[in-house]
């Protein structure tokens, strides 16, 4: 059984963990080890993820049989929700976690009155054809100066039928 709960400060460790797991094996072949090295110091350890909750970010964990699988982090923005990450631990990709991540999102969405699911996904991800099936398209290409790297993405958007139930 699968259930998607927000997260509190005390599961930050957990998100870091799961991180820590997952990054390497998501883009070990697409970025240096050096730049998965920073990422994650930057973004993923319990200062870097508490500094993102308190920046308006709400994480949610997804768990099989009450253990962390993958997260997913949402933030309100004046016209969209935007899903600010959405990973999932390498063992249970294709067990249809990350649509149960995505529908989460868009129920998110229309519960907040927004028309737009909004993501970034690197250019060279796999995880864009995923973002395909899921009802996504590219609306912009970007490359984004991150310190000492930059970011080449794409930008995508899912529209939300706040009439139709999902």
């Amino acid at each position: 059984m699968i259930t998607i709960e927000l997260a509190e400060q005390t599961d930050i460790r957990s998100i870091s963990n799961m991180a820590h797991i997952i990054w390497p094996d998501a883009y070990g072949e697409i970025l240096s080890k050096e730049q998965i090295d920073f990422m994650l110091e930057k973004s993923y350890t319990v200062e870097g993820l508490a500094e993102g909750m308190v920046g308006g970010q709400f994480f949610y964990i997804l768990k099989e049989d009450g253990i962390g699988q993958g997260f997913v982090a949402l933030k309100t923005l004046a016209d969209k929700l935007r899903i600010e990450k959405l990973y999932l631990m390498p063992d249970v990709q294709g067990k249809g976690f990350g649509k149960a991540l995505i529908d989460f999102a868009v129920e998110k969405a229309k519960a907040k009155g927004k028309d737009i699911l909004e993501l970034n996904v690197n250019r060279n991800n796999p995880a864009y054809h995923f973002y395909l099936k899921q009802g996504f398209q590219v609306v912009e290409t970007v490359d984004i100066p991150y310190y000492d790297y930059v970011l080449n993405d794409y930008v995508m958007h899912r529209a939300i039928d706040r009439a139709a139930s999902s």
